[in-house]
């Protein structure tokens, strides 16, 4: 049982950043008729997302969101003590992005830099990383820089995918407080089921050739994409989250002894509207404390916990609240926290 306890660390600051460019879903219509665009758009809730360019990269988004991080608390660049970028879309296959990252933001040669390649459950597992390394250790500041740009990997032809994904950026600052109290995490991952969301070519088990590049039609209803564009199998990727996401957060509530009224927001990842109106419903939950931003941003993948809280959650909170994280996806993996927040302060969200 993946249960992790930690104790005094927690979010002080947080900033987003997001692409200019603005998707309306329902005219996304080069690829598809306007009548079955509309029909994937209503069920699935997501009417506008952000684009990166083709020279903006998932770096460019964290960098934008920790510069405006450090201009708005006065942070000490010295100070940070420990940078960790969280991404399925890095700059280079090599080196790790966060090491780019470290010199682009001015930060200490004696700073500890790594990159946490994971999907969507990716800003709960590095949250866990970094309290617990924050905990064990003398560092002073801890930068999580957690970007997508998931546009860039789907085909716009694969209708299954077409209208789900946007690019973000996300940074926060994580500090050593009594004032956190415990925080609470427990990981999970079922690589049996690793086939539901995947990019297959383009690595080194299929590296790129002529014919990973190649599209072509993939099923019976005319889905085109290329072995380098990402696939999900949809319905057994609800069929799992509906069986495995109500499971752990009730683990998590056993373990803490807390029930659902004690937290005063529940931040779920931004998968699509269906499957989280199901969960809500499922467990029975209060939905004024379920902050959402599938309608205009997409699934941002990693990016769409921290994002959420970022575009709906500034200036509320102030004082003492308690959130529970719930993110599930490419992996498959999963995971669910209880993470106190206290004057956590955040900045307007940047456009690049």
């Amino acid at each position: 049982m993946a249960l992790l306890r930690f104790k005094e660390v927690g979010i002080t600051a947080m900033a987003g950043a997001v692409p200019k460019t603005v998707i309306d879903n329902y005219n996304y219509t080069q690829y598809f008729p306007k009548d079955q665009v509309k029909e994937v758009v209503d069920k699935i809730g997501i009417y506008e997302r952000r684009f990166a360019d083709k020279s903006t990269c998932s770096s460019d988004l964290c960098y934008a969101a920790a510069e405006r991080l450090f201009q708005d608390n006065g942070i000490e660049r010295e100070e940070v003590d420990l940078v960790v970028f969280i991404s399925q879309t890095p700059d280079y296959r090599m080196p790790a992005t966060s090491i780019v990252l470290q010199d682009r933001l001015r930060l200490s040669k004696s700073c500890i830099a790594f990159d946490i390649s994971l999907g969507c459950s990716g800003f709960c597992y590095g949250l866990a990383v970094v309290y617990g390394m924050m905990q064990s250790g003398y560092l002073r500041k801890a930068l999580i820089l957690d970007g997508e740009t998931r546009s860039k990997v789907y085909s716009p032809k694969d209708r299954k995918s077409a209208f789900i994904f946007g690019d973000g950026g996300i940074a926060a600052l994580i500090e050593k407080n009594e004032k956190f109290g415990e925080s609470t995490f427990s990981l999970n991952s079922d690589g049996s089921l690793a086939d539901l969301i995947m990019i297959k070519g383009g690595g080194y088990r299929h590296p790129s050739s002529v014919e990973t590049l190649k599209e072509k039609v993939v099923d019976e209803y005319g889905n085109i994409r290329n072995d380098e564009q990402g696939y999900m199998k949809g319905g057994d990727v609800f069929n799992f989250v509906i069986r495995e996401i109500p499971k752990d957060i009730k683990k998590v509530l056993e373990y803490t002894n807390l029930s659902m009224s004690a937290f005063d927001y529940i931040v779920f990842h931004q998968a699509n509207n269906f499957i989280n109106s199901y969960i809500a419903k499922k467990m029975k939950l209060d939905f004024n404390k379920i902050p959402s931003t599938i309608h205009k941003f997409g699934n941002t993948s990693s990016v769409s916990v921290p994002l959420t809280i970022v575009s709906e959650l500034r200036e509320k909170l102030n004082g003492n609240k308690l959130l529970l994280l719930s993110a599930f996806g490419v992996g498959m993996t999963w995971a669910t926290a209880v993470v106190p927040f206290y004057d956590c302060k955040i900045s307007d969200i940047v456009e690049v």
